[in-house]
């Protein structure tokens, strides 16, 4: 698979919780943790579950920060 997004990160599935329409897969990504919401549906296609090697690509038009009071 070759990609033009620049954000991409290598992570391993460590939990997949499926909604009704929406799974939420939670990814160790050395030591980070992330969440990706994606439909079931693409969950079940990927046949995503725990041990999976994946790579989260990464596309946001915005990013928020915050500074301590």
């Amino acid at each position: 698979m070759r990609l033009s997004a620049r954000n991409q990160v290598r992570a391993r599935v460590v939990g997949v919780t499926e909604g009704e329409a929406t799974a939420n897969v939670e990814l160790d990504a050395s030591g980070v943790r992330m969440v990706a919401s994606i439909t079931v549906e693409a969950a079940r296609e990927l046949k995503l579950s725990e041990g999976r090697e994946v790579v989260a690509v990464i596309k946001a038009s915005d990013v928020m920060l915050a500074v301590p009071d």
